[in-house]
């Protein structure tokens, strides 16, 4: 097994900067012989989730992290003039379940209350929510680094410190290995401080793609982000072409002069004990009427609407549709789903009774008899075979996905219901990622190349 771990890496989800698909970074790190595998996307956990899982099942430890900014000052002070001057880097790797609570908190601090050109946290909120991380000082335009570049070595001394206070035992300064001028000189600088300091080093690389003969594709990439031409003399670009994810043995060598700072990889990684819990469900509380549980209180709801719907149906089969109800029931209560169908009517109901026009369902949903009693749905799942093990099966435990069309411009009335009634921290907004596809990237590049 190889002796380093990739703890500084960027994917495809820090958007038009990263080259790295996820898949490709979990089967090359299998290929090295890697014992874990990282992720530190630009300020955001977007590919989190997607990682772990391709971790775990390529049998490598999941190093779960994050590259976020820190703002020069307070984050709600927003001077900046531009993205490159909106704050510092830092990387942040969940040690465990408190580290990953504690960064999905910081994450989404900087989005809501840090945002400014880049979502930003301050060393006050560090300092609120650094239990459980692991923190690295990350590449040229970490504080230390630019510490020292701009003020010398007692500045950088002293930011050290400063992080060091803030993650005691688990700040590490960062070494990189490239042919960037200033890295030579910060290098240097580092390997002082941390003998000055007895702060632990460590070795990265600050992956932004594959392999090194992915630089141009990424170069190209990077226009496409900016609106730039290749040619454009003063757009952004990376002036090295050693960002990829290097062998252990390259990065051996690169480091054959600090071997530690390759140990310290390993041991960064055998810190980490991440767990995640992605096979429980974590519903919002919905209070059935006094003395049901939500098995009754579903039962009795759609056995009630059926009725109702049949009423309003002469001349069909009615044992057949309460035979189906009843089938239905069954599977939904032996799957525990049924406080997600009594939320679902709940809100759907509501703005029904609102008059907010409410689309009559689609997809596999609308093959349930009990979306329908329930007037989740308003068609008839019976007449046109639709069959209900499309949406649920016993068989398969995944979670029920309705699809439910609200009048756009009065769906902010919806959202406002549910987050009043079931608490802010229950509802969210779930964003999609537009993919780079062939058709679209032929005209991208083609601008990017003039």
């Amino acid at each position: 097994m190889a002796d380093f771990v990739h703890l500084h890496c960027h994917t495809e989800y820090s958007l038009l900067d990263g080259a790295i698909r996820i898949k490709d970074l979990v089967s090359t790190a299998k290929d090295f012989g890697c014992p874990a595998a990282a992720i530190t996307d630009h300020g955001n956990l977007h590919g989190a989730l997607v990682f772990y899982e391709a971790a775990k099942k390529a049998e490598l430890k999941p190093v779960v992290g994050c590259e976020v900014y820190v703002a020069k000052e307070r984050m709600a002070k927003k001077d900046a003039r531009s993205p490159r001057d909106a704050g510092w880097h830092l990387i942040l790797l969940a040690q465990n379940d408190t580290g990953f609570r504690n960064l999905l908190k910081l994450v989404t601090l900087g989005y809501f209350e840090g945002f400014h050109y880049k979502p930003r946290v301050d060393k006050a909120v560090l300092a609120a929510h650094s239990e459980g991380l692991i923190a690295l000082s990350a590449c040229l335009k970490g504080e230390v680094n630019q510490a020292f570049l701009r003020e010398g070595m007692d500045a950088a001394r002293a930011t050290a410190r400063e992080y060091a206070a803030l993650f005691p035992d688990r700040f590490y300064l960062e070494l990189q290995a490239n042919d960037l001028p200033e890295q030579a000189k910060v290098n240097a600088m580092l390997l002082e401080l941390a003998h000055e300091t007895k702060l632990p080093l460590v070795a990265t690389n600050d992956c932004h793609y594959l392999r090194a003969d992915d630089a141009e594709a990424h170069d190209i990439l990077l226009c496409i982000q900016t609106a730039a031409c290749v040619d454009d003399e003063k757009r952004m670009r990376f002036s090295t072409r050693e960002l990829y994810y290097r062998s252990p043995q390259e990065m051996a060598a690169a480091f054959a002069h600090v071997p530690e700072a390759i140990a310290n990889t390993c041991a960064i990684a055998e810190r980490i004990d991440l767990a995640l819990d992605l096979n429980s469900l974590h519903f919002p509380a919905y209070t059935p009427p006094e003395g049901k549980d939500l098995d009754a209180a579903m039962t009795e709801m759609a056995r009630e609407g059926l009725t109702r719907r049949l009423a309003k149906m002469p001349g069909v089969d009615e044992k057949k549709y309460r035979d189906r109800l009843e089938l239905e029931l069954d599977v939904i209560k032996r799957m525990g789903f049924p406080g997600y169908f009594l939320i679902v009517q709940d809100f759907i109901n509501w703005a029904k009774g609102q008059g907010i026009p409410v689309g009559p369902g689609r997809g596999s949903a609308a093959g349930s008899l009990v979306a329908y009693a329930l007037r989740i749905t308003n068609l008839d799942p019976l007449p046109y075979d639709l069959l209900f093990e499309r949406f649920l099966n016993i068989e398969r435990i995944s979670m029920p996905d309705i699809d439910v069309d609200f009048c756009e411009r009065r769906r902010v009335e919806v959202i406002r219901y549910v987050t009043e009634k079931y608490g802010r921290d229950s509802v969210a907004q779930i964003t999609t990622f537009g993919t780079m596809k062939a058709k679209a990237v032929v005209r991208d590049v083609g601008r990017a190349l003039g």
